[in-house]
């Protein structure tokens, strides 16, 4: 006797290995390193604090 596969849950799974492998594609063409965020965040704030100087001159 074979074994009963419940439809459902083989289609569930088909759909969330699809969706992480779509997420992992996003990752690698998306994705930005720690190091890199806080790196432009660090220049965003310098911009900031420079602007304002000039403002007030």
């Amino acid at each position: 006797m074979s074994t009963v596969t419940n439809l459902n849950q083989f289609r569930k799974s088909k759909a969330r290995v699809n969706k992480k492998t779509r997420a992992d594609e996003n990752a690698v063409k998306f994705g930005r390193t720690k190091a890199q965020k806080s790196l432009e965040k660090a220049r965003a704030e310098k911009t900031t604090r420079d602007l304002d100087g000039k403002e007030r001159e």
